[in-house]
């Protein structure tokens, strides 16, 4: 694993600048921080580019010496020279794309021109047709989920097509820190697979404004059950079944309970190696509320993005998840179903046995609720994990894009507004349903997310 006082500045200026300022910002409080962050923004002028930094490793220090770090790591940030850029970024996309994707000049004619005052660019309209705002230009910049990597290097592509003089960043460093980089005002936007919990709705309206900040649901998944067991093609799961292998009371493949849901399989007495997220995740959180509703009496333990079962194996993000199963003969674990290419379970819903798909997992969407008391424009989802519908994949995320409903920045404002807006499109959500197999927000989603976005501020 990965050394984890190891910082990668491979970003480019604003982004490099953000995720250097998050070390120090775990040293400080946040008021505090985030004045340096904004304080430090300003005064690197900040323009897209594609430089490369150093891996710097750093000790724990204490505040003050930690804020000294990082203003010293930031100028170097600001100045560096070396090449390359392993961030997702816009400027990726070759001239030939953007050429093909940019829109003629009749349509631009034809589309609003954002306010002279910002802050009050018209969100795209609610029929799903995405009209870009003229003028737009700079960073945007956010981290957070990696289910939502594949995803978002489609829209970054897509977008830049549209608006080739705005530089958007995506670091899918996982749902907790993308959180924690957003109430720290290090980034523009968060993706998560989780909504804020109280604490940090509170803390984030430290950046976003008294207001705080929005979930918008935009990428709707499965969470797939990939499995290491040659010579077993189809493996099905009840909810309890999969309950006890993930608590670890269920340690061989070839165990009663399973071959009671797998009657004409040919199960080995394999041991069995659960593999679980190391970091803080939103796809655990959502894993874990799917076995707390559906094996209550299997499941003892309490809903977090922080894995409670010891003696499995571990590993960072999506990908790390996916090398130890792929690797690993017996292994079993759990993550965004993009980023699955072999063996899955199907899971016990009623009476039947359901594969993941996108249609599946939408089903459990359309029978969900917003979550109670929640605020104006907020729309994070309470999901029906325990349905019976036939047909329904009930281990499902809905990732958000969190957002301030509040900008210091006009532009900022404007920026977000418009790229969030485009991920809502019809094209959007066709993009990453092409490029992740995710199921498209539907009709009446993109509609609230359309008017929740009006609710944005700048300046």
């Amino acid at each position: 694993m990965a050394d984890s006082n190891v910082i990668h500045l491979a970003f480019t200026q604003h982004a490099r600048l953000g995720h250097v300022l998050s070390l120090a910002f775990s040293e400080v409080g946040n008021a505090a921080s985030t004045q340096t962050a904004r304080t430090l923004q300003v005064a690197c002028h900040l323009t897209p580019d594609s430089k490369r930094g150093n891996t710097v490793k750093l000790n724990r220090f204490g505040s003050t010496v930690a804020i000294a770090m990082a203003a010293s790591l930031v100028l170097t940030a600001c100045g560096g020279d070396e090449e390359g850029d392993d961030t997702t970024s816009a400027e990726e996309t070759t001239e030939e794309e953007a050429a093909e994707e940019e829109v003629t000049e009749e349509e631009a004619d034809d589309s609003e021109a954002p306010a002279e005052d910002g802050g009050e660019t018209d969100a795209p309209a609610a029929g799903g047709e995405y009209t870009p705002a003229e003028g737009l230009s700079g960073n945007l910049v956010g981290a957070g989920a990696s289910s939502q990597s594949a995803a978002v290097t489609a829209w970054i592509a897509g977008y830049n097509g549209v608006q080739p003089d705005v530089a958007v960043q995506y670091d899918p460093v996982g749902s907790g820190s993308g959180r924690d980089q957003l109430i720290a005002g290090a980034t523009d936007f968060a993706g998560s697979d989780a909504a804020l919990d109280e604490e940090e709705a509170e803390a984030v309206k430290e950046v976003c404004g008294p207001d705080g900040a929005m979930h918008l649901p935009l990428y709707i998944s499965p969470v797939a059950i990939p499995y290491n067991l040659p010579g077993v093609d189809a493996l099905n799961l009840s909810p309890t079944v999969l309950a006890q292998i993930f608590n670890q009371e269920i340690t061989t493949w070839n165990d009663e309970a399973i071959a009671a849901d797998n009657p004409d399989a040919d199960l080995p007495d394999t041991d069995i190696t659960v593999v679980n997220r190391s970091d803080e995740s939103g796809t655990t959180e959502n894993f874990m509320e799917y076995l707390t509703a559906a094996a209550p009496d299997a499941w003892p333990h309490e809903v977090s993005g922080d894995w409670p079962v010891s003696g499995g194996e571990a590993a960072a993000q999506t990908q790390g998840v996916m090398q130890v199963v792929n690797a690993t003969e017996g292994a079993i674990g759990y993550a965004d179903a993009s980023a699955v290419t072999g063996q899955s379970a199907s899971i016990g819903v009623g009476d039947e046995f359901v594969p993941f798909s996108p249609e599946a997992a939408a089903k459990v969407v359309d029978a969900s609720d917003p979550v109670e008391g929640s605020a104006e424009g907020d729309l994070a989802l309470e999901l029906a994990r325990d349905t019976t519908e036939s047909g329904a994949y009930p281990i499902v995320l809905v990732s958000y894009h969190v957002v301030c409903k509040s900008y210091d920045d006009a532009n900022r404002a404007d920026l977000v507004k418009d790229y969030v807006g485009y991920v809502a499109s019809v094209d959007g959500q066709q993009a990453s349903a092409d490029a992740a197999g995710s199921a498209p927000i539907s009709e009446d989603m993109r509609s609230q997310v359309n008017a929740s976005l009006e609710l944005i501020q700048g300046g």
